[in-house]
């Protein structure tokens, strides 16, 4: 996959790219949005915990499909507040750490979820 950062436009604000190529014959995984609850239902307070919560179980339906985290071509992330961001963004950065991607990513700030609790969904498309 390529990133695309155009030099005519002003570069991403963090670690990510404006744009992913997706070479044609590649494998294609869309995940739905993951919420930051366990296996065992236990919802970590921390919007950080909450989305380490999210990209394990990332993790584990990339890894399902025979993908790992460098795979990751977007990723899309809610927040319920400007003060979950940093969270967020850092354990999206652990998931990335040493995978070399720098994927295109979208984060929108949203009025809530199903359950009051949640501060963080995270959703992404990976191709191999």
């Amino acid at each position: 996959m390529k990133a695309l950062n155009p030099t005519t436009i002003r570069p991403p604000f963090a670690a990510y790219a404006h744009g992913t190529e997706i070479p044609a014959g590649k494998r294609v995984i869309v995940t739905s949005g993951q919420l930051g609850i366990r296996a065992d239902d236990s919802i970590p307070e921390s919007s950080y915990d909450q989305a380490r919560v999210c990209f394990e179980n990332i993790t584990e339906i990339l890894r399902e499909g025979d993908m790992r985290p460098g795979d990751t071509a977007h990723i899309s992330a809610y927040v319920t507040s400007r003060e979950h961001m940093a969270g967020y963004m850092r354990a999206r950065d652990e998931f990335l750490a040493g995978t070399g991607r720098v994927p295109s990513s979208t984060l929108l700030i949203v009025s809530g979820f199903t359950r009051e609790e949640f501060k963080v969904e995270v959703e992404v498309i990976a191709a191999k």
